[in-house]
């Protein structure tokens, strides 16, 4: 059988599952908020949905923001990290990590990954720490959090802060507490891929009614939670949620769990079928790290392959109908931070970057993980087969390629 990029017949032409999902839940909503006429500020939706998230997490309180990474700088400030300040934190994440370190005048200070997880290497954060290091923000990457057993000890070993960047990591858990609750902050997005979406928006969740109300502070416009309406007491900025985007996540929250079990239950089964394949190797989570599979993502080893390229491998695998991507590129490398004038008058944040390798990030990025995105873990089994046997199908034939 010829492959479908050298001209044969795809394997696959089913559509995946549409993404997102909604149902009349979602309308119901948003009538309610269109009818109430409060669109915005005076509405209840957003105090309502991050009452039931943070419940849903487990943590004690929750903020809506605008954004994932509004969320990560609301948090960053609310810490008063700053000026001159050090924050440890992978290279492995999408740029609103480092972005928003950035955006506070703090400097990232990257850290290689674990082999098996592509999460944050705790064993390598103690030699990153300096006298100016004040937070770690570990990133729950593809939704399989981080090993924070280690993080939180050495967070307390040196008085550090950690904010959990959680943004793909909906109803997560390590061990039996919510991903993004165990630090002093955890942040969350619901950009249109997220397993829970309202098209843009985010949440800072913690367990502490202090922070709480500094997040809520920093997220609208430096206002005190019950004082007056031009009681400006910091300089917080206009980073609030409509109530519309709440709306629709009330309602993506009530089928939140159904879904997720689905995805996790496709994901342990195409574990099983990618593990009969030689050259194929899911990531491999500690015990204690529940998923929310945000991605599924496998290992690529090209001399399993006859030595085909990484890129080469997934544009036969998109030829033959299934959604591979190639994933992050290390942050260190990325063109949009190569200009950015570090505080202290430590020059650029490019400088920096330059004297970089770390390689197990560039081993993922350029050679080895191929991510499948979530909605392709709420099709049915057969549907992960075909992901399978279009593996099989491509390595068979691989002589065609290369």
């Amino acid at each position: 059988m010829n492959l479908a990029i050298k001209g044969g017949k795809p394997l696959r032409t089913k559509p995946w599952p549409k993404w997102p999902i909604w149902d009349s839940r979602e309308e119901k909503q948003l009538l309610e908020v269109l009818h109430s006429g409060y669109w915005g500020i005076g509405g209840k939706k957003n105090e309502e949905f991050a009452r039931k998230f943070a419940e849903y997490q487990g943590a004690k309180y929750g903020v809506t923001c605008a954004n994932g990474t509004a969320a990560i700088e609301i948090a960053l400030r609310a810490l008063d990290i700053g000026y001159g300040d050090e924050v440890v934190t992978t290279p492995y994440t999408f740029m609103a990590t480092a972005q928003a370190i950035l955006y506070v005048n703090a400097k990232p200070v990257f850290v290689d990954i674990e082999e098996d997880t592509y999460n944050i290497n705790p064993s390598l954060i103690e030699e990153a720490i300096t006298d100016r290091t004040k937070a770690i923000i570990p990133v729950h990457v593809g939704g399989a959090p981080a090993n924070m057993d280690e993080i939180m000890k050495i967070a307390k070993k040196y008085n550090l802060y950690v904010i959990e960047d959680a943004a793909q990591a909906h109803g997560a858990k390590w061990g039996d507490r919510g991903a993004g609750t165990i630090g002093e902050y955890g942040t969350f997005s619901f950009q249109s891929s997220k397993n829970l979406t309202a098209g843009e928006g985010g949440i800072i969740l913690t367990n502490s009614e202090e922070l709480a109300d500094k997040a809520w502070s920093y997220m609208n416009c430096g206002r005190v939670r019950k004082g007056k309406w031009y009681q400006h007491v910091i300089l917080g900025s206009n980073y609030r949620m409509t109530e519309f985007q709440a709306a629709i996540l009330l309602a993506q929250l009530e089928r939140a769990e159904e879904l997720f079990r689905k995805r996790e239950e496709n994901a342990e089964y195409l574990t099983k079928r990618l593990k009969e394949i030689e050259g194929i190797e899911p990531l491999e989570y500690p015990s204690k790290a529940r998923s929310a599979y945000h991605l599924y993502i496998f290992k690529y080893k090209k001399e399993y392959f006859n030595n085909l390229p990484k890129p080469k491998f997934i544009e036969a695998m998109v030829a033959e109908g299934i959604p591979c991507r190639p994933g992050y590129i290390p942050l260190y490398k990325m063109e949009a931070f190569v200009n950015f004038k570090l505080p202290c008058g430590e020059g650029t944040f490019g400088d920096y970057c330059s004297k970089l390798y770390l390689p197990v990030t560039e081993r993922a990025c350029y050679e080895e993980a191929i991510w499948l995105p979530q909605f392709v873990l709420l099709g049915e089994k057969e549907d992960m087969d075909d992901i399978a046997e279009a593996i099989i199908k491509i390595k068979k034939n691989i002589k065609e390629l290369t």
